[in-house]
């Protein structure tokens, strides 16, 4: 699940932080869809047009240091 978009985020990072530095990007596929300043701008605009789990979210900026996989879950956990 989003393992293409993880993959084009990594393979084309140099050309993406050339324009996208320190913005967070929306991916789908292999296409950037939009860029944000914030995450929470991103995902509330990613959800207007499509569903969770089709997208990525990806703070873009140059080395390995902000290059993660987070994945968002409708499930709650409860301490009983």
């Amino acid at each position: 699940m989003l393992e293409k978009e993880f993959q084009f985020y990594l393979d084309n990072q140099d050309v993406l932080v050339e324009k996208y530095n320190g913005r967070f990007i929306v991916i789908i596929g292999e296409e950037v869809i939009g860029d944000y300043e914030t995450n929470s701008d991103a995902l509330t605009e990613a959800q207007k047009n499509h569903e969770p789990g089709t997208f990525l979210i990806q703070y873009c900026a140059p080395g390995t240091d902000t290059v993660s996989q987070t994945f968002r879950s409708r499930a709650i956990f409860q301490k009983v």
